[in-house]
C-alpha cells in the first residue's frame, strides 16, 4: 500500500489543555483529503532542515477530528524538543507539512474488562480509547502526568476507574507505572491491555504482562512512544534492536 502524500496544514489556534499539554488545532485546504474518523491515529510532523539535510520527522497522535480540523496535543517540558518548541511558538496562519495518518492502534473491545496504561505522550490516544469503551465497561486507566494540574477530566464509563500517577521526573528504570499497576485489584475474566509510554517503562510492563500475568499477545498492545535522553531516530533504532532481541 502506498503511503499518502504529506499535506500542508494551517495552524488555526493553540490552547493549553493543562500547564504541560498544549493543543494545536490544524486545518485548511490541506485537510480536505484527510480521511474521516482518524482520532487516535498517528501523524508525522515534518520540519524542513537547512542545506541538504533530510527533513526532521516527529510522531504525534490525532486527539480529535472535526469536519475541517484536527487537534494535536504536545507535552511541554522545560527542555523543549523541536516539535514542542514549534508548538509553543505556533500562531494562527503558520503552516506545517504533515504525513499520514497511520493505522489505528485500538484496544480490543471484546474482552471482559480493560486496562489502559500510559504517560502524557499517550494521553491523547488513551482518551480516545476510553471514549470508545462500552458504557458498561469495567477496568482501569493508569496515567502518569508531570503535575497534579495536568490531570484532565476524561469522560469514562461509570464502573471504569482512572488512576493518576503524579511524577515530575521520569524514572530511568521505568518502574513508575508498573508499581501502580501492581496495586490494582485484578478483575475476573479476560482482560484487554493497551499501554504506551517511555521505552524502559514499556519493557518492564511487557515483562510483567508476559511473564507474570501471562496475557495472550493478541490481547496485549504495548508500545514505547519515546526514550529518555534520546531523539526520535535513536528511539526508533532502540525499538528495532529490542524487537529483534525479543
Amino acid at each position: 500500500m502506498n503511503r499518502p502524500a504529506p499535506r500542508t496544514l494551517d495552524v488555526m489556534r493553540t490552547t493549553y489543555v493543562t500547564p504541560h499539554m498544549l493543543r494545536v488545532t490544524l486545518g485548511g485546504e490541506g485537510l480536505n483529503s484527510f480521511p474521516a474518523n482518524q482520532a487516535s491515529t498517528y501523524i508525522k510532523l515534518i520540519f524542513p532542515q537547512p542545506a541538504d539535510a533530510r527533513p526532521l520527522l516527529r510522531t504525534y497522535t490525532v486527539r480529535q477530528q472535526r469536519a475541517s480540523e484536527i487537534d494535536v496535543d504536545f507535552v511541554i517540558h522545560d527542555a523543549a524538543g523541536p516539535a514542542s518548541a514549534w508548538a509553543v511558538q505556533a500562531t494562527p496562519g503558520d503552516r506545517i507539512l504533515v504525513g499520514g495518518p497511520g493505522p489505528k492502534k485500538e484496544i480490543d473491545p471484546t474482552s471482559d474488562w480493560f486496562l489502559l496504561i500510559g504517560d502524557m505522550t499517550a494521553l491523547p490516544a488513551i482518551s480516545v480509547n476510553i471514549a470508545s469503551l462500552p458504557h458498561d465497561a469495567t477496568g482501569y486507566a493508569v496515567i502518569e502526568v508531570i503535575d497534579a494540574s495536568d490531570i484532565q477530566a476524561l469522560p469514562h464509563p461509570e464502573n471504569f476507574e482512572l488512576h493518576w500517577v503524579i511524577n515530575p521526573i521520569t524514572d530511568p528504570n521505568g518502574n513508575t507505572l508498573l508499581e501502580c499497576v501492581r496495586q490494582l485489584t485484578w478483575l475476573k475474566g479476560q482482560v484487554s491491555v493497551w499501554a504506551a509510554c517511555e521505552f524502559s517503562s514499556m519493557r518492564v510492563l511487557r515483562k510483567y504482562f508476559k511473564e507474570e500475568r501471562k496475557e495472550q499477545t493478541h490481547q496485549l498492545y504495548i508500545s514505547s512512544y519515546w526514550k529518555l535522553d534520546s531523539n526520535e531516530d535513536q528511539h526508533k533504532q532502540a525499538k528495532r534492536e529490542d524487537s529483534e532481541a525479543s
